[in-house]
């Protein structure tokens, strides 16, 4: 046996380690990566801490907002991508208008659970199409773009499982979020809303 003869497996091995921690990393990054998720969750618990306080929808909307708007500008000023700080503005904008001009505080999250049950059901169509949407947003980051469908089987299972998992993952959510809403729930259970727009793992085994 040769010294390459020996090292082979060792090499396949610490290539497969590298494979998924890339991938790993790309998913963490095509959800925002962890500032993603301070930028979506702290708005949201400024308005529930507010409003809890003083029961002012204007006041905590508006403090909710600005604070959006502040994570953006702080991204803008350390040059990082301003995507997710964008879609962040937005959805707490819709959610404080939502708020604002029905009077009801809950409103206040109505955009962010529809849009979360428009992702599940986005995740579940494209892993029943044989498309699964993990895949297609790491393709690009991991230079494959949609080869992995084709060229590498393991890959695609593996990217399909995940798919399944996180829209099942967010279907749950809603199933209980949307209840608790249409039973008036208090919005201070709302936390748990924004936290569930991100996951908390979401391995790619290849």
């Amino acid at each position: 046996m040769t010294p390459d003869d020996k090292t082979t497996p060792t090499g396949h091995r610490s290539a497969a380690a590298d494979s998924r921690a890339a991938a790993d990393t790309a998913l963490l990054e095509a959800f925002g990566g962890v500032r993603g998720m301070v930028d979506t969750t702290v708005p949201g618990l400024v308005f529930v801490l507010l409003y809890t306080i003083n029961r002012d929808i204007h006041l905590a909307a508006i403090a909710a907002l600005g604070l959006t708007v502040l994570l953006a500008l702080t991204r803008l000023v350390r040059k990082e991508t301003l995507k997710h700080a964008f879609s962040g503005v937005f959805g707490v904008a819709f959610g404080a208008i939502f708020a604002m001009m029905s009077g009801d505080a809950k409103n206040f999250y109505l955009p962010g659970m529809l849009y979360t049950l428009g992702l599940a059901i986005a995740y579940i169509l494209s892993a029943i199409f044989r498309f699964p949407l993990i895949g297609v947003l790491l393709g690009p980051m991991l230079k494959e773009n949609l080869s992995w469908r084709t060229r590498n089987p393991g890959r695609f299972r593996a990217y399909t499982r995940s798919t399944w998992a996180w829209g099942l993952i967010l279907l749950a959510k809603s199933a209980v979020l949307f209840p608790l809403y249409w039973w008036g729930t208090p919005p201070s259970s709302a936390g748990s809303r924004s936290r569930s727009a991100f996951p908390r793992s979401c391995s790619v085994s290849i």
